[in-house]
C-alpha cells in the first residue's frame, strides 16, 4: 500500500511539474507608482528615452474637457525621481493630448492639438514644437490641414508619418507624410470612413510593411488593424472585434505586437494586449492598476523591460502613473 501511494505521489509531482512546465509564461508587473498630480486634471501620456534620460508628456487642465490645457514635460534620470522640465502653453486654445518623438536629425518633437474657443469655422489645430534638451521648445508649428487631428507621429527611414481625423463632422482619417515634421503632406485623402475612425497608432516591421491600430467610436465601433506595403497608399483593414481607445501599439525585437488599450468590456480600464497581425486577433495579457477616467499610455522597451506611462482616477484624482513590466518570453 506505501508503495501504491508513493508511485501516485511521484505520478503526481511529475504531472504537475509537467503542467507547469508547459503552461505559457506570464507578464510580471514590476512596479507601478504615480509620478505627477499636481493639476487638477493629468492625463493623455506618452513616453520616450532620450540622451539618457526620460521624457513624459501630458496635458494639466481643470477637467477632462476645459479651455487650459497646457502641455507638461517631466524629466527623469532614472524613471523613479521625475521633475518638471517645461509647460508649453497656447494664447490659441486648449492644448491636448501631447506624443513625443525623435527626429532623424536627434531633435525631440511634441505633437498636440489646440482646440479653440467656440463658435469658429476652426475646431483643431495641429501643433509641433522642437528641442534638443527636452526644456527650451521651439515656437509650433502647424502640421496638417485645419480640423484635422494628427493624433501620433512615427518616423521610418527619414519620413513621418501621421493620421489625422477629421474634427468637424465628416468621420474619416487622413494619412500625412512628412520629411521635417514642420509640414505634412496628404498621402492618402481618406484612408478609413467606417464607424467614426479616429486615434491610431502606427508601426513599421521589418519589411517596410506599415500596420495601424485604429479606434472607432461609432456604429461599429470595434477597432480596426490596417496593413500597406510602401508607398502606404493602399489599406487592407481587418476587424479587432473589440472596442479600444487610446491605442499605442510597439513592435518587440522578437516581432511580437504589443499595444496600450483602454477597453470596455465590463470594467473600463487601460490594459496591455497582443496583436496577431494575420488574424487581428486582440488578446489582453496585463490590466495596469487603472479605472474610470483613464488610458493614453505611452510605451518604450528598455533593458528587457517595457514601460509604460498611462493615468488614472482609480485612486481618486485623475494622476499620471508609470509602470515597469517584464514581458513573457516567446
Amino acid at each position: 500500500m506505501k508503495a501504491l501511494l508513493a508511485l501516485v505521489t511521484a505520478l503526481t509531482i511529475s504531472f504537475n511539474l509537467a503542467a507547469a512546465d508547459s503552461a505559457p509564461a506570464k507578464a510580471e508587473l514590476i512596479s507601478v507608482r504615480k509620478i505627477w498630480d499636481q493639476a487638477p486634471h493629468n492625463a493623455f501620456t506618452d513616453l520616450i528615452r532620450y540622451k539618457n534620460e526620460w521624457f513624459c508628456v501630458f496635458r494639466e487642465g481643470q477637467g477632462h474637457v476645459s479651455p487650459d490645457g497646457k502641455l507638461r514635460v517631466l524629466r527623469s534620470r532614472d524613471g523613479d525621481t521625475w521633475n518638471p522640465a517645461a509647460l508649453v502653453t497656447s494664447t490659441e486654445g486648449d492644448l491636448r493630448d501631447a506624443k513625443i518623438t525623435i527626429t532623424p536629425d536627434g531633435e525631440l518633437m511634441l505633437s498636440g492639438a489646440v482646440a479653440l474657443p467656440q463658435p469658429s469655422p476652426i475646431k483643431h489645430r495641429s501643433l509641433a514644437w522642437f528641442s534638443r534638451d527636452g526644456s527650451t521648445w521651439s515656437e509650433p508649428s502647424v502640421i496638417g490641414d485645419t480640423n484635422q487631428w494628427l493624433w501620433r507621429t512615427t518616423w521610418h527611414k527619414g519620413t513621418a508619418y501621421s493620421v489625422g481625423y477629421d474634427t468637424i463632422g465628416e468621420k474619416f482619417v487622413r494619412l500625412y507624410s512628412s520629411k521635417d515634421g514642420r509640414k505634412f503632406d496628404t498621402l492618402v485623402p481618406r484612408l478609413f470612413e467606417e464607424g467614426y475612425p479616429n486615434e491610431s497608432s502606427i508601426v513599421f516591421l521589418p519589411n517596410d510593411t506599415a500596420l495601424c491600430l485604429l479606434r472607432r467610436d461609432g456604429n461599429p465601433g470595434s477597432g480596426k488593424l490596417g496593413l500597406a506595403k510602401p508607398p502606404y497608399t493602399a489599406w487592407d483593414w481587418k476587424d479587432l472585434g473589440v472596442k479600444i481607445g487610446g491605442p499605442h501599439m510597439l513592435r518587440l525585437p522578437d516581432g511580437r505586437l504589443v499595444a496600450g488599450v483602454r477597453l470596455y468590456d465590463g470594467k473600463v480600464r487601460t490594459s496591455l494586449v497582443w496583436i496577431d497581425e494575420s488574424t487581428a486577433k486582440l488578446t489582453e495579457f496585463l490590466p495596469l492598476p487603472s479605472g474610470g477616467d483613464s488610458s493614453y499610455a505611452g510605451l518604450v522597451l528598455e533593458d528587457g523591460l517595457l514601460w509604460v506611462s498611462y493615468y488614472s482616477s482609480h485612486e481618486g484624482k485623475t494622476s499620471i502613473y508609470l509602470a515597469k513590466v517584464r514581458l513573457p518570453a516567446k
